[in-house]
């Protein structure tokens, strides 16, 4: 199905989706992938939304980098999160929606990141309104037959 007609070349635009594949910027790409509206579209070896986990979300958004103050504990004080966190991750997970456990979620949700599960074909449309609207957002999109 079509989606985007006009795409602004500077803005990472879902243009497209299949049964089997998904096409960014005209670009066609039967794996996983993983983009915000700018910067570069990143292939990903991941087969269902089994293969999250809480680690691979941190890693994807740059979480695992983030150095704490030891003493932040006194103040409750929550890490300061890179200048292009997104607000929001959507998670595509192909053909089914296929929700992901509270311990995986847990610590993007305890930063104030929301993370939203749902089919492939509706996170990359919620994607495109989001990013039209110059949302920070990132989506992590399953091709759409890889519901576990």
């Amino acid at each position: 199905m079509l989606l985007q007609k006009d795409i602004n070349p500077a803005l990472n635009t879902v243009t497209a989706y299949g049964e089997h594949h998904l096409e960014i910027n005209r670009v066609r790409f039967e794996t996983a992938v993983c983009f915000g509206p700018e910067g570069p579209v990143r292939s990903l070896d991941l087969r269902t939304a089994a293969d999250i986990d809480a680690a691979f979300l941190k890693a994807l958004i740059g979480l695992d980098e983030l150095v704490r103050d030891p003493l932040a504990f006194l103040d409750d004080t929550p890490p300061t999160l890179p200048h292009d966190a997104p607000e929001v991750l959507l998670i595509g997970t192909g053909a089914g929606q296929t929700f992901l456990s509270p311990e995986v979620t847990r610590p993007l949700l305890q930063l104030g990141i929301g993370v939203e599960t749902m089919t492939t074909q509706a996170a990359a449309r919620t994607y495109n309104i989001l990013m039209s609207e110059e949302r920070r957002v990132l989506a992590l999109l399953l091709p759409g037959d890889s519901h576990a």
